[in-house]
């Protein structure tokens, strides 16, 4: 743990450092007053970024005016990253311009020139600026990412099962996850959300975990309203999250963390969904079942709870002979770790919990994210011979106020 800390604060440390010289360099020709008032102002905005960082816990977020708490974290989150940018550029100018000395001293040794020449290690000017933009446009991007954190987008995909009975064929299936209700600042927003949920006529909906941050109190009266408009012919259903246990947050008592969740649950039913806990249900259509299995929260992280339970979910499933299975579970690493080793007779598998990590590059030819080096499968389908699983990129959002390159997510899938 010291040795990973010891890492970090270094890797911090030069990142400051390289973020220091590049300003500096930039401000050099300028007038004495506005190059201190420039590197004053540079330093500040760093005092106050980490003591964001520092004083996290102390700070009661929930309190902040919404416009200036996300303002503020889209900036520290622009100006750190912005920062690591800088690091990896200048850290490249540092390695070429080693080479370049032992070349010229290697050349020297070996030659009767006087000399190497004086300018032969100097700063390159071009990776200084392009630190600078980089660390500039980090900046910007995040700042501009806050106004995407409603812009839903309706992703349409088309699966093909040879298991699947025929009246189910057609069958058009939205799946939300990870809503975060805690996180916004906009009924009306939210409800558009919902307008295009209900827009796409789902014969079922589903939501994968993580209604709230932390309390169930997040849900207030005007957003129970809002939910309670999804309906769909075969009906709406849901399972639980890391988030909705309230594990990441003090209580007074025992007791109250596990009426927290005791509330939510009944939130869940008050807005007419079904909330499966390691269970499952029949759905029927004409003569033909399909089965539907929800478990709580299960992850093959070490720093996530395993509630689920999937031999409870199974309990007498394998009697009635049914030839399709979907499985909600709000994990995506439940997949690997437990699916498709064990139950290789679930064909579909939804899950959400990563949101994409917020940030990234989303598209057909190209998809990148940091939560990669963290997750598998981070987004989107992943298909391992006749298993699928689908990893929904989050309907809201949590920590950052925004979305860079990873919009939140309506999903829709048509059976066949």
């Amino acid at each position: 743990m010291w040795i990973r800390l010891v890492i970090i604060l270094s890797i911090i440390g030069i990142a400051e450092y390289y973020s220091f010289i590049v300003v500096r360099s930039a401000v050099r020709n300028m007038g004495t007053a506005w190059r201190t008032g420039i590197i004053s102002l540079y330093l500040g905005l760093t005092v106050i970024s980490w003591l964001g960082f520092i004083l996290f816990r102390q700070i009661n977020w929930a309190a902040l005016p919404h416009l200036l708490r996300n303002v503020y974290i889209a900036f520290v989150l622009g100006f750190v990253v912005g920062k690591i940018l800088v690091l990896l550029v200048m850290l490249v100018d540092d390695i070429r311009r080693l080479a370049t000395w032992l070349i010229t001293m290697l050349a020297y040794n070996n030659s009767s020139a006087a000399g190497p020449a004086s300018g032969a290690i100097d700063r390159s000017l071009f990776l200084k600026r392009t630190a600078l933009v980089l660390g500039g446009l980090s900046l910007m991007g995040f700042t501009w990412g806050v106004r995407n954190r409603y812009n839903y987008r309706v992703r349409k995909i088309k699966l093909n099962f040879a298991s699947l009975p025929e009246a189910f064929r057609g069958l058009k299936i939205v799946q939300v996850s990870d809503i975060h209700t805690g996180s916004f600042d906009s009924h009306i927003s939210v409800a558009h959300g919902i307008d295009r949920i209900m827009d796409q006529k789902p014969d079922l909906i589903f939501f994968t975990g993580d209604l709230v941050n932390n309390h169930a109190d997040e849900v207030d009266e005007k957003y129970q309203q809002i939910f309670s408009r999804l309906k769909a012919p075969l009906g709406v259903y849901s399972t639980l999250g890391n988030h909705d246990y309230g594990d990441y947050v003090q209580w007074p008592t025992p007791q109250a963390k596990v009426a927290n969740l005791e509330k939510l649950k009944g939130i869940h039913a008050s807005m007419g969904w079904r909330l499966l806990m390691n269970e499952h249900i029949v759905l029927e259509r004409g003569n033909d079942k399909i089965a539907l299995l929800g478990i709580e929260n299960w992850s093959a992280k070490a720093n996530f709870p395993k509630y689920g339970d999937m031999r409870k979910a199974f309990s007498g499933l394998k009697e009635k002979n049914i030839p399709f299975k979907i499985l909600l579970s709000h994990d995506p690493s439940h997949w690997h770790a437990q699916v498709l080793p064990e139950y290789k007779d679930v064909q579909l598998t939804l899950s959400g919990h990563t949101h994409g990590m917020q940030f990234g590059v989303d598209s057909k030819y190209f998809r990148w994210s940091p939560v990669q080096y963290m997750y598998k499968e981070w987004a989107g389908l992943y298909t391992v011979g006749e298993q699928n699983l689908y990893v929904n990129r989050g309907f809201g959002f949590l920590g950052y106020p925004g979305r860079l390159g990873i919009l939140p997510e309506i999903t829709v899938f048509e059976l066949g």
